[in-house]
């Protein structure tokens, strides 16, 4: 028997074989969803060197070398989490990593993917010369000698993690379930995975027919990897399936760079750095061909776009498409950050029915230097929650991780608050673009649910729905401050009637 009601008329339903969960007061939801997440990369860096919060070139060195110190020599250092964004301005380079870690290839992987910093072993390892040229959409840092220095950038990114050693299928499929149950634990009941790998297809393809995904994963296909979206294409998506936790239904595409870096397409130079406006477009992998080939056969396509300009033309491409194939029409497009949108351009996710899939804590996490590289006019239209929900657009909210902090009761003080954790500013970071309570509960979960074409199933607590819920300690409709809202936990996740952990005390 299914029952959704009041403690009585549940109680009044026990039988011999019932199991009664007390949640000693805890506020039951529906499931939680992290509707753009980088969890195979999350899983990698579970066993990687934590530079998060690192302030300086100097503590991250003196980090590594504490690991290569219990690390034999010759072995790989994988690090992340130094912020490329905060950094932007005095980039760190080879020469100290170098002389301080010698005997140990090390690549150390900015907070948010757009850049990477190495040392001379780790350029030998991987073949990187004078010679070796940037990629389009990308920069190999070079010295004065014309020498890398031992700094990537966006698209460059890729050449030095190719040159480490990938895991094995079986390492593979470990970490995913160890970062799902992760997950789980943080009160998910589901994941969207945002450019997925062809090695982490399979894995999760592996782990599925297994029944061994704690949670459910809707995979956006990496986009730039053109033979696996194609041999989708010819596959077709697939689709929910009784005992199955796995979707694959999208396709993950990149426009622009990141506005930390740099690298973010915007209309207008830099305001912090004339004559730059960022990378973009089939230079930095955008491929038109097949990301419109995708959304013709069925596809959702999530473009990730962070500039107005790259805002701009990546709404152009989805309405050209649209036009062009009817059948790409109704696929609840997305364009992944939206963090920066001319006010003309604004209107068009109504109009489009594009979702604009954001990320609050980057909003509160960018506040310190976002001024800066935007201007004082330019940045209000940017991370603007409320402007795209006031113009009728659909939002759907997540984290990014692992770029940011994946906790659920973060995620709710940015998009409430627009406050950092230490209750910074005290109104809130451009206050007029927070959120409801009601909006922020919703952007994970039925707006979560939508943007995966799972509002029939998920999303709301109902008789015909999916038992995906999440117990919290603390009631995000009647919370009083920031502070109760960052100390809250979660009490219990249940994952198709499953549950994932008990109530804690």
């Amino acid at each position: 028997m299914v029952y959704v009601g009041t403690d009585s008329g549940a109680l009044a339903l026990r039988g011999d074989v019932s199991r009664v969960v007390d949640l000693a007061g805890a506020v039951l939801l529906p499931g939680m969803v992290d509707s753009h997440t980088h969890v195979a990369e999350l899983g990698a860096a579970l066993e990687r060197l934590d530079l998060t919060g690192v302030a300086t070139e100097e503590d991250a060195v003196e980090r590594v070398v504490e690991r290569a110190a219990r690390t034999p020599k010759g072995e790989w250092i994988l690090g992340w989490g130094w912020d490329e964004g905060a950094w932007a301005d005095r980039l760190p380079d080879k020469r100290l990593l170098s002389a301080r870690v010698p005997d140990h290839p090390v690549v150390l992987r900015g907070l948010h993917g757009f850049a990477a910093w190495t040392n001379e072993r780790a350029l030998a390892a991987a073949r990187i010369t004078a010679s070796t040229a940037s990629p389009a959409g990308g920069e190999i840092r070079k010295g004065r000698d014309g020498s890398p220095n031992g700094l990537f950038l966006n698209r460059a990114v890729a050449l030095i993690d190719g040159a480490v050693p990938a895991p094995s299928a079986e390492q593979r499929d470990s970490q995913l379930v160890r970062v799902l149950g992760v997950m789980a634990a943080a009160g998910y009941t589901g994941v969207h995975e945002a450019g997925t790998a062809r090695d982490v297809v399979a894995s999760l393809r592996r782990l599925d027919a297994a029944r061994a995904l704690p949670i459910r994963v809707y995979a956006m296909l990496d986009g730039r990897d053109s033979v696996l979206v194609r041999e989708w294409i010819g596959r077709g998506p697939l689709l929910a399936a009784d005992g199955s936790n796995l979707v694959i239904r999208s396709v993950k595409a990149y426009y622009d760079g990141a506005l930390g870096s740099r690298g973010a397409q915007l209309l207008a130079d830099y305001s912090d750095r004339p004559g730059t406006r960022g990378v973009s477009g089939t230079t930095y992998g955008f491929d038109r061909r097949i990301v419109a080939e995708a959304m013709a056969a069925g596809f959702q396509v999530c473009i990730h776009a962070i500039g107005d300009a790259g805002n701009r033309a990546s709404l152009d491409f989805i309405d050209s498409v649209r036009t062009a194939a009817p059948a790409a029409r109704d696929l609840r497009h997305r364009i992944e950050h939206a963090q920066v949108v001319h006010d003309t351009d604004i209107p068009r996710f109504a109009a489009l029915g594009v979702i604009a899939s954001m990320q609050p804590p980057q909003a509160v996490e960018d506040m310190a230097w976002a001024a800066d590289r935007l201007g004082p006019e330019r940045v209000r239209r940017a991370y603007a929650w409320r402007t795209l929900r006031r113009a009728g657009a659909r939002l759907v909210f997540n984290s990014d991780l692992p770029g940011s902090d994946w906790s659920l009761f973060y995620g709710w003080h940015s998009a409430l608050l627009r406050q950092d954790k230490s209750g910074a500013p005290a109104l809130g970071w451009f206050p007029d673009q927070r959120m409801s309570a009601e909006e922020t509960v919703r952007g994970y979960s039925s707006w979560a649910a939508f943007a995966g074409f799972d509002e029939a199933s998920a999303g709301v607590i109902a008789v015909g729905r999916r038992a995906d819920l999440t117990a919290v300690s603390v009631d995000p409709f009647r919370v009083r401050n920031g502070a109760e809202l960052l100390g809250g936990a979660v009490r219990l996740t249940v994952v198709g009637g499953q549950v994932i952990g008990e109530p804690s005390p």
